[in-house]
């Protein structure tokens, strides 16, 4: 079997999602093209070399509507053969759109493949595409459902997090992300966005905030709570009857940020990289999509990673780094106490609490941190997880070559 290799990982900075944010100005086919184009430019790229273009879209309508991955390859100008197919699997997207790609290649069909995922959170707002909960009320009270923050603060219940502890993860988010960014270890693959004319938009994911404090985080109010108060901690409890009240300890401070952003991951076969005359980074070990309990819904990055590790024959001891996405800050202390990995190897420049998630775009994100970490730390093994609505989780396996 053809192994699948990455030759390069590029996003863009993520910036606030909201109407000021730097890159409400910037429609999310743009924050593709750019990246396209950037890739291109890299490494003198045939466009007509790239056999598929994959991305990841969790609000797939409006400007993000359609085939968003054939129309921005279009409006990049690259040879028309070139196809783009848009992908959702929630939180996972991009990790599943690179695990695409890699199987792919593994397959020997195609031989160079683009992936990764978009999301522009300030002009397509989270939960403007209606599921069959939004237009089926009652289906989410059937099948046992939570929204995403209330799950949070459930499995926090059962953990008996405090939010001390969802707070003092959080900081460290944020202070870790601050230092990676002051030392440029984000340079490599972060892509500055532009306007038509060449002036610079931004440069530097907007919402990192090296001046947080345990004080200011512990003064903000709970999210979710009044979500609970609408019958949902009584649908998490009917599931979990052990559990005495849900705790709502999950704030905007201790949760993911709304944030829009862009990421490419170039994935190709051993015979392309040389036709092409780049040198492959790292490769596709494996990849996995797993269920687990609808109800808490955040807990499966640790069965999903293991399930990865198991096929590519590999154990927890091997891995050297992990990105697990900072979707809550319950959901990486649940991964922690799982699987028994140290917080030395994990997020170790912050993640998604402090630089925020761009739903469909954070996967192929977390991979080009990842790798350009294990590059500069001289390490070999990573994995990129992330939990997933409705109850599921992603993870990948990459090698250093």
């Amino acid at each position: 079997m053809t192994e699948a290799y990455i030759y390069d990982a590029i996003r863009t900075p993520r910036g606030r999602g909201k109407a000021g944010g730097a890159l409400h100005e910037v429609d999310p086919i743009s924050l593709v093209v750019g990246l396209l184009k950037a890739l291109q430019t890299r490494h003198a790229l045939d466009t007509r070399l790239v056999d598929d273009v994959v991305l990841g879209c969790v609000q797939p309508r409006q400007e993000q509507g359609g085939d968003i991955a054939r129309t921005a390859v279009l409006m990049a100008g690259w040879d028309s053969q070139v196809p783009g197919t848009q992908i959702n699997r929630y939180c996972g997207s991009a990790i599943e759109s690179v695990a695409l790609a890699a199987q792919k290649i593994m397959s020997g069909w195609e031989h160079l493949v683009l992936a990764g995922g978009v999301e522009s959170m300030s002009r397509v707002r989270m939960g403007g595409a209606p599921g069959a909960s939004d237009t089926l009320p009652d289906l989410s009270f059937k099948l046992r459902q939570l929204p995403t923050g209330v799950a949070a603060d459930l499995i926090a219940s059962l953990d008996g997090v405090t939010r001390a502890e969802v707070d003092a993860y959080a900081l460290r988010s944020h202070q870790r992300a601050a230092i990676a960014q002051a030392e440029g270890r984000f340079q490599r693959s972060l892509v500055p966005v532009a306007d038509e004319n060449g002036l610079l938009i931004l440069d530097h994911d907007e919402t990192v905030r090296a001046d947080t404090t345990l004080e200011k985080l512990g003064a903000l109010k709970p999210a979710f709570d009044q979500m609970g108060k609408m019958g949902f901690d009584a649908v998490a409890l009917s599931r979990y009857p052990q559990v005495a009240a849900i705790e709502h300890i999950h704030t905007s401070g201790n949760s993911s940020g709304v944030v829009d952003g862009a990421s490419l991951v170039m994935v190709g076969s051993r015979e392309m990289g040389a036709r092409l005359g780049l040198k492959p980074r790292a490769r596709v070990r494996s990849a996995a999509a797993i269920g687990d309990e609808p109800t808490i819904m955040l807990s499966a990055p640790a069965p999903a990673t293991e399930l990865a590790l198991k096929r590519a024959g590999m154990a927890l001891s091997d891995v050297n780094l992990f990105e697990v996405n900072e979707a809550f800050s319950s959901v990486v202390l649940r991964f922690a106490a799982a699987t028994g990995v140290d917080m030395d190897r994990i997020n170790v420049n912050g993640g998604a609490i402090a630089m925020g998630h761009p739903l469909g775009a954070t996967g192929g994100m977390l991979i080009g941190t990842l790798l350009d970490e294990l590059e500069r730390a001289d390490k070999q093994v990573g994995v990129v997880t992330a939990c997933v609505m409705g109850g599921m989780g992603s993870a990948l396996v990459i090698e250093r070559v």
